[in-house]
C-alpha cells in the first residue's frame, strides 16, 4: 500500500489510478470493512486524527480532484467521507525526499519523460492534507 505525500500532481498516470484505488482499501479497513491490512503501518497517520475516515475521505478528494483535472472519472461515490484538504497532517521533509526518491525510481522506468520534467523539483510540495515539517524518514516507512 503506498498513499503517496507528494502532491497528487507529480503523479504518473499509474501512480494516481494506484493510489486512489490503495487509498480506497484504506478506507475500507479503516471502516471496518476488511480483515486485510488492519496493521499496515501507513494507516498509522489516518487512526491517529479524531476522525480517521474524514482523514482519508480528505485524501481521496485530493486525488479524485486531481483525476478530474486530467479528465479521468473517479467514483467520487465511492468515497464515504469527502471534504477538502486541510493540511492536518504533518509528513516530514525526510519522508517527502524518500517518498519523491522512489517515485523518480519509478518514472525512470514507466515515464521518464516526468522524470525529466520534475527532476528540477527539490524536496516536493506534499499532498494537501498534509503540511511538511522538517524530519527524517517515518518510522512506519518500509521502502528505505
Amino acid at each position: 500500500m503506498r498513499l503517496w505525500s507528494p502532491h497528487p500532481r507529480y503523479l504518473d498516470r499509474q501512480a494516481l489510478v494506484a493510489c486512489w484505488r490503495e487509498a480506497l482499501l484504506a478506507q475500507a479497513v479503516l471502516a471496518g470493512r476488511t480483515a486485510g491490512y488492519r496493521n499496515h503501518p501507513q494507516l498509522d497517520r489516518f487512526r491517529d486524527r479524531p476522525e480517521p475516515l474524514a482523514a482519508i475521505g480528505m485524501f481521496l478528494s485530493a486525488v479524485a480532484d486531481e483525476a478530474d483535472a486530467r479528465g479521468y472519472r473517479f467514483d467520487r461515490a465511492r468515497i464515504d467521507l469527502p471534504g477538502g484538504s486541510d493540511g492536518s497532517i504533518e509528513v516530514t521533509s525526510g519522508q517527502l525526499d524518500a517518498e519523491w526518491r522512489h517515485l523518480m525510481g519509478k518514472f525512470a522506468q514507466r515515464s521518464p519523460e516526468l522524470q525529466v520534467r520534475w527532476s528540477s523539483v527539490g524536496t516536493p510540495e506534499p499532498h494537501p492534507l498534509f503540511t511538511a515539517v522538517p524530519g527524517g524518514i517515518a518510522d512506519w516507512e518500509r521502502a528505505r
